[in-house]
């Protein structure tokens, strides 16, 4: 894998509907006025910036391992970006506030970077995550055995069976190290424009790690085979092409 394969504009196709699950997140956090609050993966940063609008006492730093998304951040004031890996982070004071949003189902060893975040919060601190719960959808599902099958010999090791767990398993984790756990799922019906529309979705997420090991070539040809399996799968609508889009949610306090 290269050492940055994120695209901030690939990435930031469909805003509206990537987005609304931080804000979900994030509107069950009952923190009153942090001091120092941490966006762990926080991408571009525009969301980060939103968690310096709702706590406007606070330092707020967010951190990601992709120099080119850290690029378009919008530090000042406030509000502060590095460069970072979130299984590397140690924080040098203790945070009243972390916020990772879309970003642990990246990270095998998520489960046990849990129990060092947890440790790293103020009394009363809270940590908040996000991750995706679309693993079986056909999304998912036809990609991996697309890697498993015609593309086995370039992406045979990159078709991984779910990486997250269900909610009750982060309840489990977290109450376990002393937390108070609010924990739940979503699925979002998201309506996308276009052709090809399921396709676009994952090119900026799921696919980034297959894209990123192809020559151009192989890209196209491997996005055409995964163009032919989605579109049977999510039809084209006379108002767009519905996306079914689990979620899962995690918010504790420790």
């Amino acid at each position: 894998m290269s050492r940055d394969m994120w695209d901030p504009e690939i990435y930031g196709r469909y805003a509206d509907e990537r987005s609304r699950p931080f804000f979900d997140l994030v509107a069950r956090i009952s923190a009153d006025r942090p001091g120092h609050v941490v966006d762990a993966g926080c991408g571009s940063g525009e969301l980060t910036a939103e968690l310096a609008r709702r706590w406007p006492d606070a330092e707020v730093h967010g951190f990601d391992s992709s120099p080119a998304m850290i690029g378009e951040a919008p530090a000042g004031g406030r509000l502060t970006f590095a460069v970072a890996d979130v299984t590397r982070w140690r924080p040098e004071r203790p945070v009243d506030v972390i916020v990772s949003n879309a970003v642990l189902q990246w990270v095998p060893e998520h489960r046990e970077l849990l129990s060092g975040w947890a440790g790293a919060l103020a009394p009363g601190g809270w940590l908040a995550f996000q991750v995706p719960g679309n693993f079986d959808a056909p999304s998912h599902a036809l990609v991996r055995e697309l890697c498993r099958t015609k593309w086995r010999d370039r992406l045979g090791d990159l078709a991984r069976e779910s990486p997250v767990d269900d909610p009750a398993g982060y309840l489990d984790r977290l109450t376990a190290l002393g937390c108070r756990v609010d924990a739940w799922e979503t699925t979002y019906l998201h309506v996308l424009p276009g052709e090809d529309a399921v396709l676009n979705w994952i090119t900026g997420t799921a696919l980034r790690p297959m894209l990123d090991r192809l020559d151009p070539d192989e890209a196209g040809a491997f996005l055409g085979d995964c163009a032919a399996l989605l579109n049977e799968a999510y039809p084209r609508r006379p108002y767009g092409t519905v996306f079914p889009f689990r979620r899962i949610f995690v918010v504790a306090q420790k």
